[in-house]
């Protein structure tokens, strides 16, 4: 397939532009023949509209609209009718100027030049040939023709390249910034949700606790002739158990999504489980030391890291295998995500790995990259972790 830039309606108008100026130049060449009376006029006229009839097949097959090979072929055939028509008449010349345009356009950078080239010196040559005697004046016309359109072709390649490079920039930065509202809200819904749940724990579960306690101590001490008030303490008691027992329930139920029922370290094997099974990628899971229970904060953070490092892994690493380890090691929880990426410079990394580190120094943790490109990356994050912190 030819890879060329998509047109955008500028350069739909340029190429338009440079149809007509090749259909003109012909005509020109046809009319000048025959009103000057050449003696090969016919032979002319026949010969501009053979290449007329050829420059427009490119356009309007579709064989050499997809096909790089095809292209080259048509573009091959109208240089030889242009030549023929350039041994006819010196007004020829004149449509070396679009068809510089069409090899700069068609060929590699460096053939593109050396074509251009060939065709300038083709140009003089066959000027001076008609005209009997090379003039170096005659010379400049071809010359600066060439060289005009480099420097038009070669800038517009540049511009075109810097545009698409900022339109990619521009829709990292987009895609970033709605992961980044995303993870904001989860990380406002997730502090709701445990701010709510200590506050019911340390309230309303401790309230109801306390009463079931107390109302058994009654329970225990009143006299055994005390029927009725004993049946309403137990009453009072059971109701009290009943009520604790929705609190709890309502704590768990506000406890984050992606734990529910399960522990951190089941969440990040079966987060590579999916992504195994959803992408061309082999992510393993292990976990190193015995599990301790973690803060609800530090477990959320770990687990929306490994997910934000695993979906870069799968986006941008073109890596075969991933692996994310788990540690427990004294007062500290550890996860690791390493792959075999072609890598990155970590400097120009982006608001993703800028987000992951300020959910990290949130808990006083810290965050740290290694990789260049292509020796794949490794993400460390450390959290502390205090016994007094532990649930």
């Amino acid at each position: 397939m030819i890879t060329t830039p998509a047109l955008t309606p500028t350069s739909r108008v340029l190429t338009w532009c440079l149809h007509l100026l090749f259909a003109a130049l012909l005509a020109l060449a046809a009319t000048r023949a025959v009103a000057g009376g050449s003696a090969h006029a016919v032979a002319v006229v026949a010969t501009a509209l053979v290449c007329g009839v050829v420059y427009a097949a490119g356009p309007l097959l579709p064989r050499v609209r997809s096909s790089r090979q095809a292209a080259l072929w048509w573009l091959i055939a109208v240089g030889i009718v242009w030549l023929v028509l350039l041994a006819l008449t010196a007004d020829g010349v004149w449509l070396a100027f679009p068809l510089y345009f069409l090899q700069l356009h068609l060929l590699p950078r460096r053939q593109g030049l050396f074509a251009v080239i060939a065709t300038a010196l083709a140009a003089i040559a066959a000027f001076a040939a008609h005209q009997g005697s090379f003039v170096p004046a005659a010379a400049i016309g071809p010359a600066l023709g060439a060289a005009v359109a480099v420097a038009v072709v070669w800038g517009y390649q540049a511009l075109y390249r810097e545009s698409e490079q900022r339109r990619d920039l521009i829709e990292e930065l987009t895609a970033t910034r709605a992961d980044l509202a995303e993870a904001q809200h989860a990380a406002g819904v997730l502090a709701e949700r445990e701010r709510l749940a200590h506050e019911i724990h340390d309230t309303l579960a401790q309230g109801l606790s306390s009463i079931q306690l107390l109302l058994r101590a009654a329970e225990r001490t009143l006299p055994d002739t005390a029927g009725n008030a004993a049946r309403y303490v137990e009453q009072a008691r059971q109701a009290a158990a009943d009520n604790l027992a929705e609190a709890r329930r309502f704590v768990v139920a506000l406890s984050p999504p992606a734990l529910d029922d399960t522990t951190l370290a089941d969440a990040l094997e079966r987060l590579c489980a999916t992504t195994s099974a959803r992408h061309r990628l082999i992510a393993r899971f292990r976990l190193a030391g015995a599990p301790v229970p973690l803060p609800t904060a530090h477990e959320v953070t770990l687990l929306r890291i490994g997910q934000a490092a695993l979906a870069n892994t799968v986006r941008h690493a073109d890596a075969s295998t991933a692996e994310i380890t788990l540690s427990y090691l004294g007062e500290h929880a550890t996860l690791e995500v390493v792959d075999d990426g072609i890598g990155f410079h970590p400097e120009h990394s982006g608001f993703g790995l800028s987000a992951m580190r300020t959910r990290t120094e949130a808990l006083d943790g810290t965050l740290t990259v290694e990789s260049s490109p292509g020796h794949g990356t490794t993400l460390s994050v450390r959290l502390p972790v205090d016994s007094e912190e532990r649930p």
